[in-house]
């Protein structure tokens, strides 16, 4: 019935197993803008906000960042 040892649906089987995959991989590999499925760009002031508030940079550098980001808008 399914005529395995001619190979005439053989080939037709790994066929959609590498159509498969190359779709998954597709799906889950490659980076896209997906709506509501990857995060969202941070822009710069979002970035010097998270550092500050990680403690990462002070008061003074962060109003001096700011003050550079804002000028630059």
């Amino acid at each position: 019935m399914w005529h395995l040892h001619e190979g005439h649906y053989w080939g037709m089987h790994w066929f959609w197993w590498i159509l498969w995959m190359i779709m998954l991989i597709w799906i889950f590999a490659i980076p896209a803008d997906i709506p509501g499925q990857r995060k969202k760009k941070q822009d710069p002031l979002d970035i010097l906000k998270r550092r500050y508030a990680a403690g990462e940079i002070n008061t003074e550098e962060y109003e001096k960042r700011k003050r550079v980001l804002e000028e630059g808008s």
